[in-house]
């Protein structure tokens, strides 16, 4: 029997077993993560998503940097990348490039993705990598020591604004619409099951995808900024939430007391990467024959 059917040395009966017990590493479970987090709900939508479209396990790919979401690369029964802080998309890139059969997803947080390595978000969007980036926006650096991170809102504290943030946090649906991204959405943590349709129709497509998920931190966020239970940066995205597919992206920023946009706001086809690679490569392979 599979460690998959047994805790310890009792087995399992099935109606015991994770739905998704075929994409996790049971036996390293309870995880880690905090009561709230919106971490564990985002993975679930995208394992779902995986299993919905039908993505053969054995090519998929997870990557993440430093952080909370880094921990889901032992949890997930898929190959893991667990690289250095902000490194997650272009350790990605190589990987698709050098294995482009592989679907490969970048699931890591605001901090890592667009405080740290957001010149390497940027430049993936304008090269257009066949990448899946899922971000979970948790408005702050959640592992290190709830830092100001740059998707911080305006007016809210953390342990590097004592006083307030000042600095305008980013957009980043339009950051990546802006940069050139095939496919943009935002959904928060708590909206499973369209972030699960999200991701199943972003795993469809090719070139650089991008789905933020605004998720809780209860811990390094909530209690800094009066929202100190569990459930309440939950009830705040569920009372605040309105969802505009098609949404212009310049105006979806977060700004406390105003709604927040949820959506698929972006979908266009266009070549890939790898695809001007090859076109590339057959085009010098042509001129190489013209000179024989």
């Amino acid at each position: 029997m599979s460690h998959k059917m047994t805790r310890g040395k009792k087995p399992l009966l099935p109606q015991e077993l994770h739905p998704m017990d075929q994409w996790l590493r049971s036996e390293r479970m309870p995880h880690i993560w905090c009561a709230g987090c919106g971490i564990g709900p985002t993975l679930y939508a995208w394992v779902r998503a995986l299993d919905t479209v039908g993505i053969d396990k054995d090519k998929v790919v997870y990557v993440s940097g430093i952080g909370c979401c880094g921990r889901g690369s032992g949890y997930l029964d898929v190959d893991g990348f667990h690289t250095t802080h902000g490194r997650a998309i272009p350790f990605a890139t190589g990987i698709k490039l050098v294995k482009p059969d592989l679907c490969v997803n970048v699931i890591s947080g605001d901090g890592d993705i667009f405080s740290i390595g957001g010149n390497h978000f940027i430049h993936a969007c304008r090269r257009n990598v066949d990448l899946l980036v899922i971000c979970t926006n948790n408005f702050i650096y959640g592992m290190t020591g709830g830092q100001l991170a740059a998707t911080t809102p305006i007016g809210d504290y953390s342990t590097t604004t004592p006083y307030g943030n000042i600095e305008p946090p980013f957009n980043t649906p339009y950051l990546a619409d802006a940069s050139g991204a095939v496919y943009v959405a935002r959904w928060t943590s708590i909206h499973v099951r369209l972030l699960e349709k999200s991701i199943a129709e972003a795993l469809r497509m090719k070139g650089f995808r991008y789905i933020e998920v605004l998720s809780p931190c209860p811990v390094n966020y909530g209690r800094r900024n009066r929202l100190r239970e569990v459930d309440d940066i939950a009830k705040w995205f569920w009372q605040s939430s309105v969802i505009r597919h098609g949404a212009d992206t310049r105006e979806v920023q977060i700004e406390k007391g105003k709604p927040i946009i949820l959506g698929n706001f972006v979908k266009r086809e266009k070549l890939s990467y790898y695809g001007e690679l090859k076109k590339l490569e057959e085009k010098v392979k042509r001129a190489a024959e013209a000179k024989k």
